[in-house]
């Protein structure tokens, strides 16, 4: 198995990527959106999340796709992003279709979920549903841009600059895997001691682009663990995205085992500090086969999610006050 041609979550046919960036408040809007939309899953793990529209996402509700998944900055004043990505949306003619010959319109369907970064650049400014419509117009396949943009623009990851991090993987028999992550954990990515990414070990094809050779990993200090806290408001959300044929419970199921990744990407995980949020999203093109197969995605699913936590990570620089990875452990 290798990466997709461009290592990202457009590596899964029909997915459109877009971004706002409010670099001067330091906040943003990412837009993950299925061209004839998608089966979605969700599974919220976090302490504190952010969410809008996950409980219509549960197998027993009715409706069984999604126009598209909107992650933001701006806490729960954030979540007003999606509302500009409805609109945009409702313009295409996009969406659930309500109503009879006489009367009828259209309600798209936006799952959303946000970050804290109000303390990174502005408490004021905050992702709007202007921000949304226009992330929305920049949605396209191809190449994503990662670091410091949309979402990720106010991210923080233990401690240091966070930012928008993509992969993808190849399986045999045509299914594609891929995942877009809001890096903004109050775990840290890297070992405090010698300065190693913790999921170094998935790194495909030298993906990660690092300079110094693998350094071991220290022991867990547990002593101190939360006496100085990073921050006390961190979420890693993000969106694992694949071609496979499945069911809403066998989204959901993905989901799940993606959250996997983010405990392989970051110590410790899953924290009285974050909201955790994963979506997943399924396109439909290729037939899978029983529950083995439905597993195999699932854990693949969590290395891909792992990896792109750390491409977001390591494509953050520098800006409101963090420090970015590469500047302290490959620039010094």
């Amino acid at each position: 198995m290798k990466p997709g041609p461009y290592n990202a979550i457009t590596d899964v046919p029909g997915i459109q990527v877009g971004h706002f960036t409010d670099l001067e408040h330091l906040t943003g809007v990412t837009v993950i959106l299925p061209e004839k939309g998608a089966v979605a899953g969700v599974d919220v793990r976090g302490s504190a999340p952010g969410t809008r529209e996950t409980d219509l996402l549960n197998p027993v509700n009715l409706v069984e796709k999604v126009q598209a998944v909107v992650l933001a900055g701006g806490s729960a004043y954030g979540l007003e992003a999606a509302t500009g990505v409805m609109r945009w949306l409702e313009e295409r003619r996009q969406g659930y279709p309500v109503g009879n010959e006489t009367t009828q319109a259209i309600v798209p369907i936006v799952p959303a979920a946000v970050i804290f970064d109000l303390l990174v650049g502005s408490a004021l400014v905050r992702p709007s549903a202007e921000y949304g419509y226009r992330a929305a117009q920049n949605l396209r396949g191809g190449l994503v841009e990662q670091g410091v943009v949309g979402v990720g623009t106010g991210a923080r990851n233990g401690g240091l600059k966070g930012g928008v991090g993509t992969a993808s993987l190849a399986m045999p028999g045509g299914v594609m895997v891929g995942a877009l992550v809001a890096a903004n954990a109050h775990g840290r990515a890297h070992d405090p001691v010698t300065g190693e990414i913790y999921a170094r070990f998935l790194e495909q094809n030298g993906e990660f682009k690092l300079k110094h050779p693998p350094k071991p990993l220290s022991a867990p200090d547990y002593t101190d663990l939360f006496a100085n806290p990073f921050s006390t408001s961190n979420t890693v959300i993000g969106c694992v995205a694949t071609n496979a044929r499945l069911t809403k419970a066998q989204a959901q199921k993905i989901a799940q085992m993606a959250h996997d990744g983010i405990a392989r990407a970051v110590f410790p995980a899953h924290t009285m500090f974050d909201g955790d949020v994963i979506f997943c999203l399924a396109t439909g093109e290729v037939e899978i086969e029983g529950p083995a197969e439905l597993s195999r995605i699932g854990a693949v699913a969590a290395d891909v999610f792992a990896r792109a936590l750390v491409h977001g990570v390591l494509h953050a620089y520098s800006v409101g006050g963090l420090r970015a990875y590469r500047e302290l452990y490959e620039e010094g």
